[in-house]
């Protein structure tokens, strides 16, 4: 009774998945307007820049087709996935790339399970279906968050590599304008000297910032959002309220250097205190284990005789 209420419950949702793609709800006039504009802003600034956005991944094929129509979707549902964004920005990864992975990593678990009932088959375990169902409910619920951990696991990575180059990028700063130049020619002449990936993201927004007009501290505010970056928003909030006072920007980008490299210091030697930990637990395992070792012929010894 079981095995039939979950076979028809599942059969119920694939038709209604199924109906719902071949015929997807009309958009509102709300969401049709937000995602016009959406495009325009997107449009436009890819003009500016002269030149693709390096979050863009070279996708062809169906799952270039799929990733479009599912975030079609999505825009047309209103779900915003701020974070997930931010993450396949700093990635420099595409949302369509993304969403296609993740459709179709449980379609594949889906798809398999006529290998896994003949399998248990050659087993003789039985031809039933519920077991079989219900692995590849399993296998497909995880390869459907694998992605999500995957991509917040290297985001995670990548924003402290960038959170470093940040703080490479004050010190730099606050050279140039002990030098004398002022603050936009200080923020253009620092982002123009370091190399790795974090520093050309910093110079293509200033760069974009100069031809489109708007400010330097507008342009690293605009990209700490996108890249869900805290350091670059607080940046780019010091800098708008005191870029008149070159001597003041310099303390403050001096003292911010100093903060973010004690933080990620203290972050270091937090990271080796849990790794000290874990090592500990594990030579007590090891101790455990040689103690069971000696103790195990003397029990049996006394538990034989």
């Amino acid at each position: 009774m079981t095995g039939a209420l979950v076979a028809g419950g599942a059969v119920g949702i694939g038709i209604y998945l199924l109906y719902r793609a071949l015929f997807p709800s009309r958009p509102g006039l709300s969401s049709r307007l937000a995602a016009f504009d959406a495009a325009r802003r997107h449009e436009e600034e890819l003009a500016a820049a002269g030149r693709m956005s390096p979050t863009l991944e070279r996708v062809g094929g169906i799952r270039a087709k799929l990733g479009r129509e599912l975030v079609k979707t999505a825009e047309a549902r209103g779900w915003k996935m701020r974070s997930i964004r931010a993450d396949l920005a700093i990635t420099e990864r595409s949302l369509e790339a993304f969403l296609a992975t993740k459709f179709l990593l449980p379609a594949a678990a889906l798809v398999f399970m006529p290998v896994v009932v003949a399998y248990f088959t050659l087993l003789g375990v039985g031809v039933s279906f519920q077991i079989p169902l219900w692995i590849c409910v399993a296998f497909a619920a995880i390869f459907f968050f694998f992605p999500d951990m995957q991509l917040r696991q290297e985001a995670a990575e990548r924003r402290a590599d960038f959170r470093h180059a940040v703080g490479a990028f004050l010190d730099l700063v606050s050279m140039n304008l002990a030098g004398g130049r002022g603050v936009p020619e200080a923020l253009m002449t620092a982002a123009g000297v370091g190399e790795g990936w974090a520093m050309p993201r910093i110079r293509d927004a200033l760069a974009n910032a100069r031809i489109t007009g708007q400010t330097p501290w507008q342009a690293l505010g605009r990209l700490g959002d996108e890249l869900d970056i805290a350091e670059l928003r607080d940046l780019a909030g010091a800098l708008a309220l005191v870029a008149d006072d070159g001597a003041q920007v310099r303390k403050s980008l001096s003292a911010r250097a100093a903060s973010m490299r004690t933080r990620e210091l203290s972050d270091l030697e937090g990271k080796a205190g849990e790794r000290s930990q874990s090592m500990l637990v594990a030579q007590l395992f090891l101790c455990a284990g040689f103690l069971v070792f000696l103790v195990y012929p003397a029990v049996m010894r006394v538990i034989v005789s």
